[in-house]
């Protein structure tokens, strides 16, 4: 028993803190990370949803108060803050929409200032937008900050391990369904763990990496029917769109209808690429050896404790699924892209498709919004990658909201990988659940 089990913290910020008072909706980026992203919130003693599943009225607002030059993430966020706009009940002076800061040349820089343009428009100028930034010293979230910073690193990376575990499973169940409902009670456990967690950020791990234990042992003993002969395919692009079912008109369940077995790149991927900007940034401004510097490097590190030790339970269920260090993505695609000369997730899809084309993928799909310049940049580069590793199908998709043959472009897609599978340099390595030797 945790000796801190009962250190909890206040159930209610005061009236001094920003969100005293307030309610949170959180963007529907994924399955599962809102709902955990909330849960901190909610730790915390801030009242906190995610935004409800969009739909056709999420197009249509969000069509008609953007001008057309945004992207298609932008559309769909911005529709959905706008829904709850229109629930029953809407308080101004009460909502928080949480909208995440950016630098770099992704338009995702821009989704916070314009959304507050936006709600000023409409006549909500009172609605807060909370953007969190050490640039200001985290002040939209008061006295809370040093604790939601690292509980929201944790239940990002537990999101994203209910994520793989997911798709680990999903294509091999033997009840249609039952693999999504564990995720759904894995996803229940954490929320409900992270809420009830104690203070002490010791404490709360453990009982972090009890949830995560569990969730395995749900996952584990889910009827299943694993075959070493079903294609993999890895999926990259742009972050937004590649996590966002809606956004992307579901194509990893799609990709498991025709019999694939998706490896989809996660959140903690960017930020981790995220981190490793703040560095060379300040190496590139002279201060290798500052106070920020060595900020950066204690927060890396506190982050990969939290990861490693949350990874932990699941163990060699994830042997041929090890997740890259930033480093080794951005040493890949080097040849391709050089890191040093560009920057955003043109980098990382690039990177991520070599490193999962040396792990055995049949295929890549990059998924990335229409006119988007990462995937622009990526696709361009695509093709000499393919060549140089046996001609591996690589695949971008974009999305914007409008009518595709989804369904015919992935039919024939999938067989360009089960001709490449029968040829690839690469061979993959198998969990031992697989029935395979777990050395290639």
């Amino acid at each position: 028993m945790c000796a801190l089990r009962h250190q909890h913290v206040s159930r209610k910020v005061g009236p001094e803190n920003p969100l005293y008072g307030k309610v949170v909706y959180v963007p529907a980026m994924s399955e599962g990370h809102p709902e955990a992203f909330a849960s901190v919130f909610r730790w915390l003693g801030v009242e906190a949803h995610p935004t409800p599943p969009s739909d056709a009225r999420t197009r249509e607002l969000g069509g008609k108060f953007t001008a057309g030059d945004e992207c298609y993430p932008a559309k769909v966020t911005v529709g959905d803050f706008l829904r709850i706009m229109e629930q029953p009940g809407f308080d101004p002076q009460r909502t928080v929409f949480f909208m995440a800061a950016a630098d770099g040349p992704c338009r995702f820089g821009q989704y916070a200032p314009y959304l507050k343009k936006l709600l000023s428009e409409v006549g909500h100028g009172e609605v807060q937008i909370l953007s969190p930034s050490s640039k200001n010293g985290y002040a939209d979230i008061g006295d809370i900050a040093t604790p939601f910073m690292r509980a929201a690193w944790r239940a990002l990376v537990c999101g994203d391990l209910l994520q793989k575990a997911l798709l680990q499973t999903r294509p091999y169940e033997d009840v249609s369904g039952a693999a999504d409902q564990v995720f759904q009670d894995c996803l229940r456990d954490l929320c409900q763990t992270m809420e009830a967690s104690c203070a002490h950020p010791d404490c709360q791990l453990r009982d972090l990496v009890d949830s995560m234990r569990r969730a395995r042992e749900r996952f584990r003993r889910l009827p299943t029917h694993y075959d070493p002969e079903t294609p993999l395919i890895g999926v990259v692009g742009e972050i937004f769109c590649r996590l966002n079912t809606f956004s992307n008109e579901d194509l990893v369940r799609k990709l498991e209808g025709y019999g694939a077995e998706a490896w989809l790149s996660d959140i903690a991927e960017w930020i981790g690429y995220s981190n490793q900007e703040v560095r060379r940034k300040l190496r590139l401004c002279g201060e290798g050896w500052s106070l920020e510097m060595l900020k950066a490097k204690l927060r890396e590190h506190v982050q990969h404790g939290d990861e490693h030790a949350l990874r932990a339970p699941f163990g060699e269920d994830w042997v041929g699924y090890e997740e890259p260090e930033i480093e080794e993505i951005l040493e890949l695609g080097a040849p391709y892209l050089p890191h040093h000369g560009v920057e955003g997730e043109m980098a990382l899809s690039v990177g991520k498709a070599v490193y999962l084309a040396r792990h055995g993928a049949d295929g890549i799909i990059d998924i990335s919004p229409f006119t988007c310049m990462n995937g622009i940049v990526s696709e361009a580069v695509y093709p000499k990658l393919s060549k140089d590793y046996g001609g591996i199908p690589i695949r971008n998709f974009y999305f914007d909201g409008t009518q595709s043959d989804l369904d015919r472009d992935l039919g024939i897609y999938m067989e360009l990988a089960r001709s490449y599978r029968a040829n690839k340099q690469y061979a993959r390595r198998y969990p031992a659940y697989f029935g395979q030797p777990a050395a290639a």
